[in-house]
Formats: C-alpha cells, sequence, structure tokens
C-alpha cells in the first residue's frame, strides 16, 4: 500500500476520530464512514482504510500496526542495502583474485 501525500496527517486522523465518534449515530460504520468521507473531500474506501489501520494500531484489529510495518520496511531497505554491498564485494573480490593470478602468471 502506497500513503498518499494528498491528506496531512492531522486530516486523517480528524476524519478518524469523526468516524469513532459517530459511528453510533448511523446503522453501520461503513455508513458512518460514507459521510464523513465526503466532509473531508476523501472516497470512503481511503478512510476506511484509514480507520482500519487505527484500529488495528488501538489494538482492536489482527494486523501489522503502523510501527510494525515501518519496522519491516526499515529492515526491508537495510537488506536490499546489505545485498547490494554483498553483490559489489563479491565483484571486487573476483576481480582482485584475477589480476592476482595474472600477475603472478608473468
Amino acid at each position: 500500500m502506497k500513503a498518499s501525500k494528498r491528506y496531512s496527517p492531522e486530516v486523517r486522523q480528524r476524519a478518524v476520530r469523526m468516524v469513532f465518534d459517530h459511528q453510533g449515530e448511523y446503522a453501520s460504520q461503513w455508513a458512518a464512514i460514507g459521510s464523513i468521507a465526503g466532509k473531508f473531500g476523501c472516497t470512503a474506501q481511503t478512510l476506511c482504510n484509514w480507520v482500519r489501520q487505527a484500529e488495528r494500531d488501538r489494538g482492536l484489529r489482527d494486523g501489522q500496526t503502523t510501527e510494525e510495518r515501518e519496522r519491516v520496511k526499515a529492515l526491508e531497505r537495510e537488506n536490499r542495502e546489505l545485498k547490494r554491498a554483498n553483490e559489489i564485494l563479491r565483484k571486487a573480490s573476483a576481480y582482485f583474485a584475477q589480476a592476482e593470478l595474472d600477475r603472478r602468471g608473468k
């Protein structure tokens, strides 16, 4: 999932808070989301995604919290960098080993 930069974290938090505060006034949480999404200029599905993530962060729903997702993303980034560095070192080692063999042959 790609986080949109169109809505600030404050706007997202306010929209989610409004859903939690006013969902009792609607027949369902989805009805509350549909009504409130229009007030913030986002789609109902976008607001629903924000609400689901907030529920995971609060421990109300199973799944990865925002903190866990950020940690996994950072570890994956570090893993890619280490793999890239290992590949560079492997190629450099092979290059210098070949250069040493060429030097000894002369």
